[in-house]
């Protein structure tokens, strides 16, 4: 078999899931089937029904990710991020999930996983320049 490398700047959605696949394949015949299963928690305004913010993550080998985590400027101070992140171990628990993983950026809310039992687990500098991504696990007893 003949093979190229050819470039594509800003490919579609389909360009991914053609390279996805290969890989999932390999994964699945290493470690069982890899298809995610996905969630969300919404926070909804109760007069427009708009969605203002939630959580939104997957679950892959027996780990929950919490690939997105905004609660709304009205809604801060009032235990709306605690209460997400509660239903999200609930739910990795009720799914007999090993653990919750994350990540988030040094400016965004660093103590506030810390404070909910998350060990960091590593960091990339200068990501974005002059910061930190950082990266969170919890394991589930």
């Amino acid at each position: 078999m003949s093979v190229r490398i050819e470039f594509e700047s800003n490919p579609d959605a389909d360009r991914f899931l053609q390279i996805l696949e290969p890989l999932r394949a390999y994964n699945a015949a290493k470690a069982g089937d890899g298809l995610p299963e996905k969630f969300a928690f919404s926070i909804r305004d109760e007069t427009t029904d708009a969605v203002l913010g939630g959580l939104y993550g997957r679950i892959l080998y027996r780990w929950l990710f919490i690939e997105l985590l905004v609660v709304p400027e009205q809604a801060r101070g009032q235990r709306m991020g605690s209460q997400l992140m509660e239903m999200a171990e609930d739910f990795a628990r009720e799914r007999n999930c090993v653990g919750i993983w994350l990540d988030t950026f040094d400016f965004q809310a660093p103590d506030f996983y810390r404070k909910h039992g998350y060990q960091a687990f590593g960091q990339l500098e200068d990501y974005p320049p002059g910061h930190q991504r950082l990266f969170f696990q919890k394991r589930l007893k």
